[in-house]
């Protein structure tokens, strides 16, 4: 059995990528699961029956916007609902643009930080009750090295990243008394299909900006959140774990 055994786990943007790669690597210590994202229908219904007949734990998908609080509240509701509370929770929904700042589409900025930053303020917000009230819980958020540096024209990306670790920190110093832990990640460029999507002579470019070599996998990024979860990281809390090959060194 699992140290996440009879707990249970909420990890926004999970249906596919990063996301995916950790709900089955808290699935694989025994945590039930609630995936949340978009896409086709009969796939997520694939995705679940896999990780529930993989790891035998019970997998719900609850496809809220993640941009809508009323949704994120309903979703961790209805979790609540099912499995007493949610014990662990990855904030992982994140989307992006890249333009210059007077080219910016006012409606992206608002998408951006709506689903980067906001949706984190809300299910913490709804989720912690019930992990007080257990007694225990564990947070981690997505942040990235834009938590810490800049980019040019990712501003909304950047100032999200930033309010993520300022999120992490604050909620930290809030809960620390109460065994409850809030961590973030640091992801560097992982070998999803979003970067598997860029020209290849920009690709090597990247790579060779990894002192390991290699881009990540999302069980790297994953075995990191996992860890964090665990009873054996619970003087671990407002800290920030970069896994990136050692690109970043903060």
């Amino acid at each position: 059995m699992g140290f996440l055994s009879g707990k249970a786990a909420l990890v926004t943007g999970s249906t596919s990528g990063i996301g995916l790669g950790i709900a089955r690597a808290l699935a694989s210590e025994g945590a039930s699961i609630v995936l949340n994202g978009f896409g086709d229908a009969a796939a997520i219904a694939a995705l679940r029956r896999e990780i529930e007949e993989t790891h035998g734990v019970a997998v719900r998908h609850v496809a809220a916007d993640m941009r809508k609080p009323d949704e994120i509240t309903a979703m961790v509701r209805s979790a609540e609902a099912e499995f007493g509370a949610i014990d662990v929770l990855v904030n992982n929904a994140g989307i992006q643009h890249v333009a210059p700042i007077d080219e910016f589409p006012p409606e992206k900025w608002n998408d951006i930080i709506a689903i980067n930053l906001s949706s984190a303020f809300h299910t913490i917000r709804a989720a912690l009750p019930k992990m007080k009230a257990k007694g225990w819980g564990s947070i981690v958020n997505t942040a990235w090295a834009h938590a810490f540096v800049a980019s040019p024209y990712k501003v909304a990306y950047v100032a999200a990243k930033h309010g993520i670790a300022g999120i992490t920190k604050t909620v930290a110093l809030e809960v620390a008394q109460q065994h409850i832990t809030v961590n973030a990640i640091a992801p560097g460029y992982v070998d999803t299909e979003m970067v598997r999507a860029v020209p290849a002579e920009v690709l090597r470019k990247i790579v060779a900006k990894v002192p390991i070599g290699r881009l990540g996998h999302a069980s790297d990024i994953a075995r990191g959140v996992a860890f964090l979860t665990a009873d054996d990281a619970d003087f671990i809390t407002g800290s920030t774990l970069s896994i990136n090959g050692g690109q970043h060194m903060y």
